[in-house]
């Protein structure tokens, strides 16, 4: 296969999609459409997940400590009424076993990764705020991301304040994330680079850039969908080559599975996965 080949195949598929592959450090090997915008289904969760380290980190709240859990939020449109999560639309029960009682930070923020926990995240962005995540990707280098609401902040999204991502913007964040754990940089300190990339490692979900690894393969990552996309951004650590950032975002008719926390696999996912077994197969000769 060449990037070229690679390329050729894409074009062929209906809609939008967006790549980025190149090993931590270095100038990418491959991009497609880097800076595209998609809108950002769960794959925001990650700048939620290094924004409740830094306060954390920074002694503004305690990752053990038990905190409410309760399923109402502020809107990110000034004016309007609150808003909730609808459970059939979520990912993940044992979050909802909670509402009413209480929960820490750290099992919200792996629920939130690992499950895709919905109302974990809005939780969690009630007490971080939202700027907080925008600073996390400024501070990754991404130019176009925005997270701008909470999820099913509906009336904020019919004003137009939306989730946005690209391609290049994930790979920095994760890129960023997997290069912190190793020396100091602006996230988190390395010891909570570690911590995020191992509930990273524990992903649930692995329909789509996991499914074109070898099994064991460790890769920490996050994928989201709705109806019309389907994401795919991790870090993948093969055991004979150097660890490489992969991200493939698709806004496309073949992301068709359920808008809601179904277990889905739809032609989307087998594209993600069939784009990450070719980069698998071509690890050794990444840029360096």
């Amino acid at each position: 296969m060449t990037w070229e080949d690679l390329d050729a195949h894409l074009d062929k598929v209906p809609g939008t999609v967006s790549a980025y592959v190149g090993r931590l450090g270095a100038r990418p090997t491959w991009i497609r459409q880097p800076d595209a915008t998609h809108y950002a289904a769960s794959t925001m969760k990650v700048a939620v997940l290094v924004a409740l380290h830094r306060a954390a980190e920074a002694g503004r709240l305690d990752l053990d400590r038990p905190i409410p859990v309760r399923n109402a939020f502020d809107s990110a449109l000034p004016g309007a009424d609150r808003y909730a999560n609808a459970q059939h639309y979520d990912n993940d029960d044992a979050v909802w076993e909670r509402v009413g009682g209480t929960a820490s930070p750290r099992w919200l923020a792996q629920r939130m990764i690992v499950r895709s926990s919905n109302l974990a995240t809005n939780v969690l962005i009630g007490q971080v705020g939202l700027p907080a995540a925008a600073e996390a990707w400024a501070l990754a280098g991404a130019r176009h991301s925005v997270t701008g609401r909470g999820i099913e902040d509906f009336a904020a999204r019919e004003a137009g304040i939306d989730n946005l991502v690209t391609a290049a913007d994930l790979a920095a964040l994760l890129g960023e994330l997997a290069l912190g754990a190793r020396r100091p940089g602006p996230l988190a300190s390395p010891a909570g680079c570690a911590s995020m990339l191992d509930v990273l490692f524990a992903q649930e979900h692995r329909e789509d850039l996991a499914a074109g690894l070898p099994e064991g393969t460790r890769i920490a990552h996050k994928n989201g969908w709705v109806r019309g996309v389907r994401h795919g951004a991790g870090v993948v650590f093969p055991d004979d080559a150097p660890p490489y950032v992969i991200v493939v975002c698709t806004t496309t008719d073949l992301a068709d599975g359920g808008p809601s926390g179904e277990e889905v696999e739809d032609d989307a996912c087998r594209l993600i996965a069939d784009v990450s077994a070719r980069v698998w197969e071509s690890r050794h000769a990444l840029a360096g």
